[in-house]
């Protein structure tokens, strides 16, 4: 099947959300990572919409959804999206499942709202290292943001002859991909130039992360607030903090922590089955 398409208006900005039915089911938000799009969640929505109304979104200057020139695409302006859906959505409560950037922003929305969330999943989403760029001193952290929008202005997005030879690109960044995976994510990923060739989506400023919003102290704070259970999906093979030994991760009270073989950062397409599995278990129990 395939979901509808609906719109709402967050900060002036007129941003996607999929809903995949069924009414009367309890709502569930699906929040995608940085550089990615909603579609990414298909094979998970169309399983878990046997328990759940789901609902995916287009983050700001992703997929379908509006960019936001002038904006900083920051943590505190995705989180403020997320908020206005769900008040959409009728204010909660709901579950929530988050990958990467997406995971970042479910954990935190859950500790500044910790009424209104039952139980949410962050795959792979507990915060940057803290060797990350993002955390270095504010004067370093701020000139490499400035200098990074700078030449952002002089890049012009790169396009690709055919959905073939993206969908190699989107291989290239995750091996693990099978070739039909790839595919869909490069079809819903793209939009055709005037030229016949593609194009990503995402607005290329995304990539400038906004020098502020992701200080571990921060995070922590906020984590320490989240009343829910929260289950920490980590990939073995990837690059992202272990949550088994993730100060931020310890501040989250009700957690559990599921580390999988086999899998790197994208455990949710690396290894779909057990994702499944083991998300049901952890959403359904009582």
């Amino acid at each position: 099947m395939e979901p509808v398409s609906h719109y709402y208006y967050s900060d002036r900005l007129k941003l996607q959300v999929w809903d995949w039915g069924q009414d009367g089911l309890p709502p569930l938000l699906l929040v995608h990572g940085g550089l990615d799009h909603a579609r990414n969640w298909d094979w998970v929505a169309r399983s878990l919409r046997e328990h759940f109304h789901v609902y995916a979104m287009d983050l700001r200057g992703h997929g379908n959804s509006a960019w936001a020139p002038g904006a900083s695409y920051s943590i505190a302006e995705h989180v403020l999206d997320i908020s206005t859906l769900i008040d959409v959505l009728g204010g909660g409560p709901i579950y929530l499942i988050g990958h990467s950037l997406g995971g970042i922003l479910t954990l935190l929305y859950s500790g500044l709202y910790p009424d209104r969330v039952r139980k949410v999943i962050a795959i792979e989403g507990v915060g940057l290292p803290a060797a990350h760029r993002i955390h270095k001193p504010a004067p370093e952290r701020i000139r490499a943001w400035m200098e990074g929008v700078r030449k952002l202005e002089h890049r012009e997005p790169h396009s690709y002859p055919n959905l073939d030879a993206a969908a190699a690109r989107m291989k290239e960044a995750n091996p693990h991909l099978a070739d039909e995976v790839a595919r869909h994510l490069t079809l819903h990923g793209t939009n055709w130039n005037a030229d016949g060739s593609l194009s990503w989506k995402f607005d290329n400023y995304v990539r400038c992360m906004a020098p502020y919003g992701h200080n571990i102290d921060d995070q922590m704070a906020i984590y320490a607030e989240i009343a829910c259970p929260a289950l920490l999906v980590w990939g073995r093979e990837s690059w992202m903090p272990d949550p088994e030994t993730e100060d931020r991760a310890l501040a989250i009270r009700n957690r559990r922590v599921l580390k999988v073989d086999g899998a790197g950062h994208w455990v949710h397409h690396d290894r779909l089955d057990l994702f499944l599995k083991e998300s049901k278990r952890f959403l359904l129990e009582s």
